[in-house]
């Protein structure tokens, strides 16, 4: 019994992977290295109903992902994990709605620092995608919340790109 619980409960559950192509790269990379750090991703919304399958998009599937998009981008001149010239705090959260199609809203909070010192800018970016009016298999939120996380890291890419000259002028030495 306690078998056919436990295969039950697992065939409930979409996981979720994500690897959004930048598709653009920026015009000049900011010369900077970038410390890339993601604390959290929260998911809210459709998905916690009863009887609606749970979502599994752990931080540690978006933290490479977009580490990837940053680097085929070419936004700075290195960045990953490790302690750099700057870093990069993204906060992350998932929303779904479902008023006649499933919603999905990838939003970012962030803020760009030089290290040990406080937020030379932050960012807030958004994407999302419609989905299908049901949840049946991983694919039907695997492809908008692909799309609607590639969307809101254009836009913070974007963002950050704008702020060339500044981060130029506050390098220190």
């Amino acid at each position: 019994m306690l078998l056919g619980a436990t295969l039950v409960g697992t065939g409930c559950v979409h996981r979720i992977h994500v690897t959004p192509p930048s598709g653009e790269t920026a015009a000049t990379p900011l010369p900077v290295s970038v410390q890339l750090d993601v604390p959290f991703l929260a998911i809210e919304g459709a998905d916690h109903m009863p009887g609606i399958p749970l979502l599994d998009w752990p931080v540690k599937d978006l933290r490479p992902a977009m580490i990837d998009y940053f680097a085929q981008r070419q936004t700075f001149t290195a960045i990953g994990t490790e302690p750099a010239d700057m870093r990069l705090v993204v906060k992350a959260w998932l929303t779904l709605r479902a008023p006649d199609r499933y919603l999905y809203r990838v939003h970012l909070e962030s803020d760009l620092s030089f290290s040990g010192r406080a937020p030379l800018k932050t960012y807030a970016a958004e994407g999302e995608a419609l989905g299908s009016s049901v949840r049946w298999v991983t694919a039907s939120d695997q492809e908008p919340i692909s799309e609607a996380t590639a969307q809101a890291l254009r836009n913070l890419a974007s963002q950050i790109e704008q702020d060339r000259d500044l981060v130029i002028k506050s390098k220190t030495p």
